[in-house]
């Protein structure tokens, strides 16, 4: 009884949690939107506050509008006028003390991880940390950069991110040898189930040699042999 009790769970406890992630999104889109509602209704004539109060009533309409005001501001700045304004909104922001420090640090994240032309969690590779001889899975994010590449070759070193488990928000920051540094066939979504599961839910091996690599190494990288074993 208990194994099957245990069973059930497992089959219901994702869809539980997922249910339970959304309705959260839809809540806080929908407190937005509330908020929205109500300095509206304090700038508008009163006439439209009964409008204003049925539209509240209205269900995951917060997120409806939240994604159609994603899209347009998208459209909008895909052009170059809309990358003018965006230019000025940056420089306002981060002129206004202690929002610019918070605004700059999230941008800089937000726009390395998501950004189209960078490297940023594309590529899962094997590293030894935090000792020689243990091997965990970590991304490529890049190379180094700034005041680092004087003393670090950008060719010789990769920038890599180590999460850890089961939380793998939370992490270490690593610049390594790219002969240290043994690259994986399997995608970043599959390496994260698999740091998030503490190696239980284990990818498929692959066969096809034909791997994408966004960071190319050379045909000696990585430990030798007896090592990969």
């Amino acid at each position: 009884m208990r194994k099957y009790v245990i069973t059930g769970l497992l089959v219901w406890l994702p869809l539980a949690v997922t249910v339970w992630v959304l309705l959260w999104i839809v809540g806080v889109l929908d407190g937005v939107f509330a908020a929205l509602l109500a300095a509206a209704q304090a700038v508008l004539p009163v006439s439209v506050g009964p409008m204003l109060e049925q539209l509240g009533r209205i269900p995951g309409l917060g997120v409806l509008l939240t994604l159609a005001g994603m899209f347009l501001t998208g459209l909008f700045v895909a052009n170059m006028f809309g990358q003018w304004w965006l230019r000025q909104w940056d420089r306002i922001l981060s002129n206004i003390p202690i929002v610019k420090s918070i605004y700059t640090s999230v941008k800089q994240v937000s726009d390395t991880l998501f950004s189209s032309s960078g490297n940023a969690f594309r590529e899962a590779v094997l590293v030894q940390y935090p000792r020689h001889g243990s091997w965990t899975i970590a991304f490529v994010t890049g190379r180094p950069g700034g005041e680092v590449a004087e003393h670090l070759h950008p060719q010789d070193y990769l920038s890599l991110y180590v999460p850890t488990t089961p939380n793998p928000t939370s992490g270490f920051f690593l610049m390594v040898p790219r002969a240290d540094v043994l690259p994986l066939k399997m995608s970043v979504d599959e390496a994260l189930k698999y740091i998030i599961s503490m190696g239980v839910v284990a990818p498929p091996a692959l066969v096809d040699s034909q791997a994408r690599r966004l960071v190319e190494l050379p045909p000696t990288a990585g430990a030798e042999p007896g090592q990969r074993e």
